[in-house]
């Protein structure tokens, strides 16, 4: 990763090394190189997969900051607040760009690797605007949620661990089966995150941010489902009002919407496991079903 971002202009380098100094849990990296190990042989190729995967997530944090105006990011102040909006659109267009180079650079599968690479930007921006769209009606269904959480987080999941098995030359079935695990453990992941909105978890945000933002998250969902009509329209338009946030988490607390929603979650974690049970028993698919578990206790 220091290697794809090296640069002669200072300000450009200081920045890159200051957001790579940040870390962050690199579980995109991660995803590749375990997928990689479980089925088939690990080659540079999967090196340089695991490092665009890890560019492009964070070239995408830095255009989200400037989307939602955030100051701080994983407890440190983020580019736009440090330098300016424009900043952090252009690191974040020079991340993505080194990110592409990477993938050029791969010896064998290149074209499918654009290919899929490509269809996860074409997904971040569909559920960019599908929660955009959401967010102004309020009117959030669960079949909405998990596609705006496909399309935000759980696609490069999938994408890393799909170009992580492509390169180790696992045969198709077994591609397909990473591929799987990857997407259900996306899915987990943000459903994670949205219930420590509610929790109060160390997410580098304060809780409650969600609702301030007007977003409708699962376990809101989820304790929906527990009220009739005139109470789900009720909460839905105090949400759309805003200034209620503490009224709605009671509400989710009190309906054990945050219960609900970690049952969703660890079902998706068990839709996970499963698929892998199609590759050989090995210490990395191991340690893809150990990640999978420890997403469900996770506290930031």
């Amino acid at each position: 990763m220091e290697e794809a971002l090296s640069s002669d202009i200072m300000l450009l380098s200081q920045t890159n090394a200051s957001i790579l100094d940040g870390g962050g849990k690199r579980i995109r990296p991660l995803l590749t190189l375990l997928s990689a190990g479980a089925s088939g042989v690990a080659c540079e190729d999967t090196e340089r997969l695991a490092a665009a995967a890890e560019l492009l997530h964070n070239a995408t944090l830095l255009h989200d900051d400037v989307v939602d105006g955030a100051a701080t990011r994983r407890g440190r102040p983020t580019v736009m607040s440090i330098l300016n909006a424009p900043a952090s659109v252009l690191v974040g267009d020079f991340w993505l760009a080194r990110a592409v180079e990477l993938i050029l650079d791969t010896t064998a599968h290149t074209f499918q690797y654009i290919r899929i690479f490509s269809k996860t930007l074409d997904d971040l921006a569909v559920g960019e605007m599908l929660q955009l769209e959401k967010t102004d009606a309020c009117d959030t269904t669960f079949d909405d949620y998990i596609r705006i959480i496909y399309c935000k987080t759980a696609s490069l999941f999938e994408a890393a661990a799909r170009c992580g098995a492509l390169s180790a030359g696992a045969p198709e079935d077994w591609v397909e089966a990473v591929a799987a695990y990857a997407r259900n453990v996306g899915i987990a992941f943000q459903i994670k995150d949205d219930i420590l909105d509610y929790e109060g978890g160390d997410i580098g945000k304060p809780a409650g941010q969600d609702l301030a933002e007007r977003k409708v998250t699962l376990p809101l969902l989820a304790a929906l489902e527990t009220a009739d009509e005139d109470g789900r329209k009720a909460i839905r338009a105090k949400l759309a009002a805003g200034g209620a946030e503490d009224e709605i988490i009671a509400f989710v607390r009190s309906r054990d919407g945050i219960t609900r929603a970690q049952k969703t979650l660890e079902d998706y974690i068990e839709k996970a496991c499963a698929a892998l049970k199609t590759l050989p028993d090995s210490p990395d698919r191991q340690h893809l079903c150990e990640l999978a578990q420890y997403l469900t206790i996770r506290k930031q």
